[in-house]
């Protein structure tokens, strides 16, 4: 059975159909009719011209006319009577004209109209035909307005051309028909691979496309849903693996803080300070996670405010340089300010960009090696201030690139670094931060050459009032 859909579009396009030829029918059928008329009787008007021409030539006046008299009919003209007394086929056209003289007086009336001695007006004179006799007029044809009789064969003529647009009339209907029915066949044949998707998405089967056969609207519906399931894929995996990145992390430090508070209970280890240090590193890698996690869930709930103040670019830049120098010394990194470029102060939150860098720089530490270099510096254009974050490490390979700001994404599978990066949170956080500030974030690598990190932020920042809170950031849906 058609879908209700399709049934819509089929009955529109018979509808149409049937409208059009209805009205195309009417139309050519009186337009038809009403210009046949007027052929038969220019046609008949031409010859009973001749015919009355050939009279005043014969007689040299009109005297005595009448219509037995003009006897020189020719073509479909009605003919005079046969020899046997009876009446030609065909209607009578003389009755349809008149003749009056050159004075304008009406020597042979038409039908009901203008007896003979009438005088005709000049303006009636004009609709007349002219009746020219050695350049001068003679007289003047008159046509009574009235339709003229038809013949059966010129009855025929329009019964066929009758038949002709009924046949055609049917023809694009059921054209129409056909049309309608492959047109609502190519139209809800993607629909309803559409429905089918979402309902087996709907039952938890992600991930799912379907085939994309047109460029059009329908064509971009069934892109953007593919690019939807897989985003929504790539969503449930990224929770599935947080839920378990998650355990993980809580569960080593909390192992290790029950077995040495469960060993300290039973007497087997004394409460020693290098004891409690290793459950208080355990108890703050505990906060990290949290800390970061908490982070996280604001910006997913749009609760992280922001106290933005005006911050000089360069101020920011020395401060993260100043923080990072002895951690990058004592791992042979150079760490390099390029502060060449002048760039305007912007309104920025000093604490939260603190944490941008400190995630961002600590990335790089981790991945350049001894002798590598990270550089800061920043650039402004279009009314935006960017700072970029570059390194001589390892680079990232083109298929994690469009990841790695996705929240517990890691490249490198096998690391178990602490917190931040290290469980796929301090990047996630890093675009959460600088996104509230109305900003961008992109990266560029590559592979044994370097990463490059540029956070773009707007020169105009909202007010201090406006207390403006970061959008909702969901997981592999960038």
């Amino acid at each position: 059975m058609w879908s209700s859909l399709a049934r819509k579009f089929t009955v529109a396009f018979v509808f149409v159909a049937i409208t059009v030829a209805v009205l195309v029918a009417v139309i050519v059928r009186f337009s038809n009719a009403s210009d046949f008329d007027r052929l038969v009787i220019e046609k008949a008007r031409s010859q009973f011209s001749e015919a009355a021409l050939t009279y005043y030539q014969t007689n040299g006046s009109w005297d005595g006319i009448t219509l037995e008299q003009l006897a020189l009919w020719r073509g479909d003209f009605p003919r005079p009577p046969d020899e046997g007394g009876k009446p030609g086929e065909g209607p009578d056209r003389r009755v349809l004209f008149g003749i009056a003289d050159a004075a304008g007086v009406i020597v042979l009336p038409m039908q009901g109209n203008y007896p003979v001695g009438t005088q005709v007006s000049a303006a009636e004179l004009a609709k007349g035909l002219a009746v020219e006799v050695d350049g001068a007029v003679v007289g003047t044809i008159l046509t009574a307005p009235q339709r003229p009789g038809l013949s059966p064969e010129e009855s025929a003529f329009l019964q066929r051309t009758d038949n002709a647009l009924l046949v055609a009339s049917g023809g694009a209907v059921l054209v129409a028909l056909v049309m309608g029915w492959l047109l609502t066949r190519t139209l809800t044949r993607p629909l309803n691979a559409l429905t089918a998707a979402t309902h087996r998405m709907a039952e938890g089967e992600l991930g799912g496309e379907v085939a994309v056969t047109s460029k059009d609207e329908i064509g971009n519906l069934a892109k953007a849903f593919n690019n939807m399931s897989r985003a929504l894929a790539r969503s449930n995996n990224a929770r599935r693996q947080m839920t378990a990145d998650v355990a993980h992390e809580l569960r080593t430090p909390l192992t290790v803080i029950s077995g040495y508070i469960e060993s300290m209970r039973d007497g087997d280890l004394a409460p020693t300070t290098e004891r409690l240090d290793v459950i208080y590193s355990e108890i703050d890698r505990l906060q990290h996670l949290v800390g970061d996690l908490r982070v996280l869930s604001q910006a997913d709930a749009g609760e992280l405010k922001l106290n933005l103040q005006p911050i000089d670019g360069h101020d920011l830049l020395r401060q993260a340089a100043a923080a990072f120098s002895h951690q990058a010394s004592q791992n042979g990194v150079a760490l390099e300010l390029d502060t060449s470029v002048p760039v305007p102060s912007i309104r920025l939150d000093e604490i939260r960009m603190a944490q941008v860098f400190a995630n961002l720089l600590s990335n790089a530490l981790r991945h350049t090696p001894r002798g590598g270099t990270i550089t800061l510096r920043t650039s402004y254009g279009q009314g935006r201030v960017n700072f970029m974050v570059q390194d001589t490490g390892e680079g990232i390979a083109p298929e994690d690139l469009p990841y790695i700001f996705d929240r517990l994404y890691r490249a490198d599978k096998s690391r178990t670094e602490m917190h931040g990066e290290g469980t796929g949170l301090g990047l996630a956080i890093v675009r959460a931060i600088v996104e509230a500030h109305g900003g961008t974030i992109a990266a560029a690598s590559t592979l044994g050459a370097g990463t490059t990190i540029t956070l773009s932020i707007p020169e105009q920042q909202p007010g201090p009032d406006t207390q403006p809170m970061v959008r909702a950031i969901r997981p592999t849906l960038s």
